[in-house]
């Protein structure tokens, strides 16, 4: 029996889970994916919000602001890149200059710090690939860039260092209470405990509404993206957003805080949670609004483009709390849930300690290490580090001069990789130029070899993403059999 079980294993159930370890219990985090960071939390802009644009009073400015001050110590923590840039809301007609206004004077409430009002001229100063049409721009400095799959995957295996365990391919179907215990329902079983965390991204409305007699309404809402290669990482130096309009922020151009550049994303409301196809309709209506508020956007750079979810919840809030007796919900997690991630898994872990009395865990160990990135070593670390294991040595990733060493750790990691995706989330080997298109069969070698599985076993992410269908040659045995 778990003191808490969290259903999903995004950012939000992971960073739940983190900070449900601070204290003593049995904790579970149950996950429909074979990986962490395989929903919502993988396809997102990667931006950490300063906290304007949520209304003041929300629990989305709440955990926003929040989020975003907890972020510089985290990353250290978490041994996760992290970078405030700062970022730029670019107005592009005189007469929606007071809507600025208005946002920086809902920042000012929000608590936002470092928030200033320019003119078009002190914007281009700055950004000086801004289009002649922006007439007047809000500077937020607290605004920042994070890798979201570093981020998911250092909250969770944080989590795991303390003691959370983690099962996948575990889809819940299904939630019983019996005036004492849960009984989440699995495929392989009942998993019994005293409280439920719904943390399941586009799927939290079911998960609600299975229990509740207040029903939710979450709606997967679309967006398309293009990543560029690093040689266009400096096009601009801010984050640029557009003056947001009812389906969110817009699109933006941002650096990325691994050196390309993001150019998204589109919003459609879509009744598919399954849907992850981009579309050339959505593509190119990313290229062009880009160019609305950037120049020579070049989109000739990119090297690929991807679709995101968002659960859009119809109050437009987050969903916060126990919902009923022991059920706790973290629903309706869009925009700026990457950046409130971690002030949701305080707040809900708060709430499940001071219900259960629950007594801290001395033993807490807050710093996790992750992967080494070779390529970003100092010359003598790295020939000190390729000395005492020459795998550091033997680049298998030539875009992103990944080793041999480090794909290794991520396998054998706390919650080591399994699939391509996996290896991808934790090195970026396959992140690069050419897509994988040089290291994906000497990284299928690797999983193949160190986790003893056949080459028509390995997977892309899911069960359904078999690479290597059959043998095309037969081997032929000594004897010639």
């Amino acid at each position: 029996m778990y003191d808490a079980v969290v259903i999903g294993a995004g950012v939000t159930g992971c960073a739940v889970a983190r900070e449900l370890s601070r204290h003593e219990g049995r904790f579970l985090v149950a996950e429909r994916a074979p990986d962490v960071c395989e929903g919502t939390s993988k396809a997102n802009s990667a931006i950490i919000h300063a906290g304007f644009d949520a209304e003041p009073g929300t629990l989305k400015a709440e955990m926003n602001v929040r989020g975003n001050l907890m972020m510089d110590r985290l990353s250290k923590e978490l041994d996760i890149p992290f970078k405030r840039i700062g970022a730029l809301v670019v107005c592009l007609r005189e007469e929606e200059l007071p809507k600025l206004r208005e946002l920086y004077d809902r920042g000012i409430v929000n608590g936002v710090p470092g928030l200033s009002l320019l003119s078009g001229d002190e914007a281009r100063a700055i950004e000086p690939n801004l289009t002649g049409e922006v007439c007047g721009a809000l500077l937020a400095k607290s605004s920042g860039v994070v890798c979201p799959f570093e981020l998911t995957l250092g909250l969770g295996e944080s989590a795991a260092i303390n003691g959370v365990e983690f099962r996948f391919d575990t889809k819940v179907s299904g939630l019983r209470w019996d005036g004492e215990l849960w009984a989440v329902e699995t495929r392989s079983g009942d998993i019994l405990a005293k409280t439920v965390v719904n943390a399941a991204g586009v799927y939290a409305g079911e998960l609600h509404n299975m229990v509740c007699e207040d029903k939710l309404h979450i709606t997967p809402r679309k967006g398309e993206y293009c990543l560029l290669d690093k040689t266009a990482g400096g096009h601009v130096s801010h984050t640029v957003f557009q003056l947001p309009g009812k389906l969110g922020k817009g699109v933006l151009v941002s650096p990325t805080v691994h050196g390309n550049l993001l150019v998204g994303p589109t919003a459609m409301d879509v009744d598919d949670p399954e849907t992850a196809a981009t579309t050339a309709g959505g593509l190119k209506e990313v290229a062009e609004k880009s160019g609305w508020a950037v120049k020579n956007v070049p989109m000739r750079q990119v090297i690929t483009s991807f679709m995101g979810l968002r659960a859009h919840e119809d109050k437009d809030d987050f969903i916060l709390g126990e919902s009923v007796e022991g059920f706790f919900d973290a629903a309706g997690i869009e925009s700026p849930g990457l950046t409130s991630a971690p002030a949701i898994g305080e707040h809900i872990a708060k709430l499940i300690a001071e219900k259960l009395g629950l007594k801290p865990n001395r033993s807490f160990e807050p710093i996790r290490r992750g992967v080494p990135k070779v390529a970003e070593m100092p010359i003598a670390e790295r020939a000190a580090l390729i000395e005492k294991d020459p795998r550091y040595g033997n680049i298998i990733c030539r875009c992103e001069e990944v080793s041999e060493g480090e794909i290794l750790d991520a396998v054998k990691g706390v919650l080591g990789a399994k699939t391509l995706d996996g290896v991808k989330r934790r090195t970026r080997a396959g992140m690069g130029r050419c897509q994988a298109g040089f290291c994906s069969p000497r990284v299928m070698e690797i999983l193949s070899r160190e986790l003893s599985l056949d080459l028509t076993e390995i997977r892309k992410s899911g069960k359904d993403s078999q690479i290597v269908l059959d043998k095309t040659r037969k081997e032929v045995s000594p004897d010639g059999a």
